[in-house]
C-alpha cells in the first residue's frame, strides 16, 4: 500500500538532450580528484599525504570538526598532488590510479544481529557517512544526532535528469542491505518517494513507507517531499541518501568493498549521442565528454549535475563526488539584438507576455546559460509562488536571509530547506537574483549561530 503524493505547482522544462537507455563504460581515468569544497561545511585535516599509496577505500582526509566522518578514495594509485588555496586551505587531492584496482576489505557486515550504535560505528569507519545528508542546513549528518526519519527519492524530475529507474536495475540486493541498515538508526520511517507510473526497484523494498509522486518538477526533490509527508520543525533532524549512493553503502554492506562506480547520464543539446556512462566518483570529466566525439564541438558549458542545480567544471575538471548527471548545454554568451522587444517562441517562460512557449506545452527547447537580464532589485510579481510547491513564502525568506534575521527565518521555515529547493524560483525571477547562492549562505549562518 503507498501512499499518493501530487504536487500540483512547479514547471516542467522540456529540454533536447535526453539519455539514451544504454550504458557505455566510460574509458578508465588516469587520475582521479576529490574536492573538499563537494562535502559542504566540512574543514579537511589530511591523513594521506602527497607522495603516498593508498587502496580504493583509504582514508584521504577526516573532518576537523567531527573527526569521525572519513572520506575516502574512490581509486587505488598514488598521490600526486594536493592542491592547496589561500591560507593553505586543502582544495583537491589528486590520485593516479593503478592500472588494477586494490580495495580496502572493511568485512561483510551482519545486519541483522547488529545493533544501531554498531551499524553507525561502522558506516563511519569505513567512508560511507558522507552519503547521509541532514535537514536542517543541507549538510552530512551528524552521527551524534537521531533523526525522527530518513527519506530517500528514487524519483528525478529535475531537467534531462538521470532515469533512476534504469540506473537502479539489478541493484536490488544492495538498495535492500542499505535501507535495513538505517531504519535501524531512527525510530521513526524510512520513506522512499518513486514516479507514480514508475517501475522502480526501490518500490519491492521491504521495512519501507512508500509514497508515490505525481506533478512537474520539483515533485522529485527530496525537500519538496519532506515537506508534504512530515515536515522539519525547531529542533528536529531528518536524514536524506540518494539512490545510487545506497547502492554504494549496500555494497560495502554485503561484501566489505567501497566501490565508488556511479552510472552517469550524459545529457544535453550540445552532446552529439546522449547516453549513460559507467563511471567512478571523481574522474577526470574528459573520459566522458570527449571520448570518441561525444559532443558537437561547440561554445559550450560542461555541468557536473542538473542545469538547475548542478556545478560548472572545466573541461580538464573531475565528476563530484555526489553527481549521477553531466549536462553540456550552450554557453550564452551572445547578445540578442532587441530580445526584450519581439515575440519569443524559442524559450520557456511562465509569463505570456511576448513568450509564445505555452501554445505548444510539449515542446523540447534548446536553451543555453544565457540569464536574459541583469541583476537588479527584487520586483513583487507572484510569480515564485507558482513554481513554489512548498508551504513556505519564498519572497519572505529570501529576504530574510539577505538581511540576516535569523528569528525570521525560522519563523518562516528555514530548517526544512535546501538551495534546490529555489532552483526553480531562481529560474523563474525577472530580478536575475541568486537564489540558491541566498539560501546557502543563509543556511550557514543558521549553522554557525545557532548550531
Amino acid at each position: 500500500m503507498s501512499n499518493d503524493i501530487r504536487i500540483k505547482k512547479g514547471l516542467d522544462i522540456k529540454l533536447i538532450g535526453e539519455a539514451d537507455k544504454t550504458v557505455e563504460k566510460a574509458i578508465i581515468s588516469n587520475y582521479c580528484t576529490v574536492r573538499p569544497e563537494d562535502f559542504h561545511g566540512v574543514i579537511p585535516k589530511l591523513v594521506a599525504k602527497e607522495g603516498t599509496t593508498v587502496k580504493a577505500g583509504g582514508t584521504l582526509f577526516f573532518d576537523k570538526s567531527q573527526e569521525a566522518i572519513k572520506f575516502l578514495s574512490p581509486v587505488s594509485g598514488k598521490i600526486v598532488e594536493v592542491v592547496r588555496g589561500p591560507k593553505r586551505r586543502i582544495d583537491a587531492i589528486k590520485i593516479e590510479a593503478d592500472k588494477t584496482q586494490t580495495f580496502e576489505d572493511f568485512g561483510k557486515f551482519d545486519i541483522d544481529a547488529s545493533k544501531p550504535e554498531d551499524i553507525k560505528a561502522h558506516l563511519l569507519a569505513s567512508g560511507c557517512w558522507p552519503f547521509v545528508k541532514q535537514r536542517p542546513y543541507d549538510v552530512i549528518a551528524n552521527p551524534e544526532k537521531s533523526p525522527k526519519a530518513i527519506f530517500v527519492s528514487g524519483y528525478a524530475s529535475a531537467p534531462l535528469a538521470a532515469d533512476l529507474d534504469f540506473t537502479l536495475q539489478g541493484k536490488e540486493a544492495e538498495l535492500q542491505a542499505a535501507v535495513s541498515a538505517l531504519a535501524k538508526l531512527t525510530e521513526g520511517k524510512v520513506h522512499v518517494s518513486v514516479g507514480k507510473s514508475s517501475n522502480s526497484p526501490l518500490a519491492g523494498l521491504s521495512g519501507i513507507t512508500l509514497h508515490k509522486v505525481s506533478g512537474p518538477h520539483p515533485s522529485g526533490n527530496v525537500g519538496t517531499q519532506i515537506n508534504k509527508i512530515d515536515p522539519v520543525n525547531k529542533g528536529e533532524v531528518v536524514w536524506t541518501v540518494n539512490p545510487q549512493d545506497l547502492v554504494i553503502i549496500g555494497e560495502l554492506l554485503l561484501t566489505g568493498k567501497f566501490n565508488a562506480e556511479r552510472i552517469v547520464a550524459l545529457v544535453g543539446a550540445s552532446v552529439e549521442k546522449p547516453r549513460y556512462f559507467r563511471t567512478i566518483a571523481g574522474s577526470e570529466i574528459a573520459t566522458i565528454v570527449y571520448d570518441k566525439g561525444v559532443t558537437k564541438g561547440g561554445n559550450d558549458r560542461i555541468i557536473s549535475g542538473n542545469v538547475l542545480s548542478g556545478k560548472q567544471i572545466k573541461p580538464d575538471g573531475s565528476l563530484d563526488y555526489y553527481s549521477n548527471v553531466v549536462s553540456v548545454i550552450p554557453e550564452g554568451d551572445d547578445y540578442e539584438l532587441f530580445g526584450w522587444n519581439k515575440p519569443v517562441f524559442n524559450k520557456v517562460s511562465t509569463s505570456r507576455a511576448l513568450t509564445f512557449s505555452w501554445l505548444n506545452p510539449k515542446k523540447k527547447f534548446n536553451l543555453n546559460t544565457n540569464t536574459n537580464g541583469e541583476h537588479r532589485a527584487f520586483v513583487t510579481t507572484g510569480t515564485y509562488e507558482e513554481v513554489f510547491p512548498l508551504d513556505i513564502f519564498p519572497m519572505q525568506i529570501l529576504k530574510a536571509c539577505m538581511y540576516k534575521d535569523l528569528d525570521e527565518m525560522e519563523a518562516l521555515g528555514m530548517y526544512e530547506v535546501a538551495p534546490e529547493d529555489f532552483a526553480l524560483t531562481e529560474f523563474v525571477c525577472v530580478s536575475k537574483q541568486p537564489h540558491q547562492d541566498i539560501i546557502r549562505k543563509g543556511l550557514d549562518l543558521m549553522l554557525k549561530e545557532i548550531g
